[in-house]
């Protein structure tokens, strides 16, 4: 493994090839620069800067495969304002491949219990961030390999929403036709590549080392869909610093991510502006597309994450706007989407779009099927209730209606579910599940 103390100025190629006579002259040309970062890379930061932007490889000296840790040494450093692009890998440090049989893939999560499957890059330090600031992170551009797993694990592991129905693990390897913009997942079956960062957070407050599994206030391993390419995420800072990391690459995910997976791939870019806000201070993560505004909540208990996000709303709502309580409350009940995140990271998230204009209300979701979607859905005073029965109903539905096997109905839903939250009641939680019936192609 390559000394981060003796890292190279220079491109990929350069540093592999290199003198150490050169490295000493490249590194005394630069002695005196009067650029912070080029002093920071000389104290044992790793990548470059090259044409404005910092470029941060993904290699075994700036990943860290299944935890997160406030302590953990910076790979790079930017200022507020800059671009950084990063490369992710694959699962269980680049370990989990095309062709990679299922018993591999339990292997490595059966030895190495408490550590989550993600590989992250950084941290990133970002000069000037302190507590209670906001980090402002731009998702400029985003280039996936041209590959992916879908996985899960149930057995001795009891992971993903439904271990016990579905007992018997399974891979799936996908191609990513980036032409198209679509990946089959069967014959006649196809799914549209839409790859965002399943993580993307910063360090949290408390010492030590943490899972990445769950996420939290500090984002981490959101699994939330709609933070695609032209998106901004901001995120409150915890440390000096605030120690950004990306990792969990997916191509394609479902809402909920059911069977514990999405496509998980890597990323061969991952362009990001990062802006430090001063004055600006959050509770949790919001999202901003060009056309909306999204809240979140995240809590083990579903009905509490429920709770957090309508908290997060009419506080956004009062903000934005300048709402009371009660007319926030209306405004999200007109035009608030609301929609399911994930619901196997230990924690369940919730979301809700609001849109930038004022659209026309909206509809009340469907219960039964529609020209473009198949339609299942449950009420229950429990959410994670409500979601299990409308999810199962939608899973048992395909199978048998399109002759899928048990497994591969789990893992379509798992890629392509679209799970909604209905009108928000006091003692009933009611959960819509849609599938696109273009999923089905001639």
């Amino acid at each position: 493994m390559v000394n981060r103390r003796n890292f190279l100025l220079g491109s990929a190629a350069t540093a592999a090839t290199a003198s150490l006579l050169h490295t000493t002259r490249v590194r005394a040309q630069s002695a005196h620069s009067k650029r912070e970062e080029i002093q920071a890379l000389q104290e044992g930061f790793v990548g470059q800067y090259q044409g404005g932007v910092y470029l941060l490889p993904a290699t075994d000296e700036t990943v860290q495969w299944g935890w997160f840790n406030n302590a953990e040494p910076p790979r790079a450093r930017i200022k507020s304002g800059e671009t950084i692009i990063l490369e992710t890998m694959m699962a269980s440090q680049n370990q989990i491949l095309p062709g990679v049989p299922i018993e591999e893939i339990t292997r490595l999560r059966v030895d190495n219990p408490g550590r989550g499957p993600h590989t992250v890059t950084g941290p990133v330090f970002i000069e000037g961030a302190e507590p209670g600031d906001v980090l402002k992170v731009k998702i400029n551009r985003i280039v996936p390999r041209t590959y992916g797993t879908n996985w899960n694990l149930p057995g001795e592991l009891n992971l993903g929403q439904f271990p016990t129905l579905f007992p018997e693990a399974q891979a799936k390897h996908f191609y990513l036709d980036l032409v198209r913009g679509v990946t089959e997942f069967l014959p006649g079956i196809e799914l549209p590549v839409r790859p965002f960062p399943g993580i993307l957070g910063v360090a949290r407050e408390e010492s030590g080392q943490y899972s990445t599994v769950p996420p939290g206030p500090f984002g981490g391993n959101l699994d939330c869909r709609e933070m695609v390419e032209g998106t901004t995420v901001y995120i409150p800072v915890f440390v000096e610093g605030a120690l950004l990391w990306s990792g969990d690459s997916h191509a394609v995910q479902g809402n909920g991510e059911i069977n514990l997976t999405a496509v998980e791939s890597a990323f061969n870019e991952l362009n990001l502006t990062v802006e430090v806000l001063k004055g600006t201070s959050l509770t949790w993560p919001r999202i901003e597309s060009p056309t909306h505004w999204m809240t979140l909540g995240y809590d083990r208990d579903m009905n509490i994450a429920i709770g957090i996000m309508e908290e997060e709303t009419l506080k956004f709502l009062a903000e934005w706007k300048g709402l009371s309580s009660r007319e926030a409350r209306q405004y999200m009940t007109d035009y608030g989407d609301i929609r399911v995140a994930e619901v196997v990271n230990q924690l369940k998230g919730i979301y809700c779009m609001l849109p930038k204009e004022d659209s026309p209300v909206l509809s009340s979701l469907p219960q039964a099927d529609t020209d473009e979607y198949y339609v299942t859905y449950a009420t229950n005073a429990d959410a994670m209730e409500a979601m299990n029965t409308s999810a199962l109903a939608l899973i048992e539905r395909i199978q048998e209606e399109k002759g899928l096997t048990a497994l591969d109905a789990y893992s379509l839903s798992s890629l392509a579910l679209d799970a909604r939250v209905g009108r928000l009641e006091p003692g009933a939680n009611n959960i819509h599940c849609l599938l696109p019936k273009s999923t089905w192609v001639s």
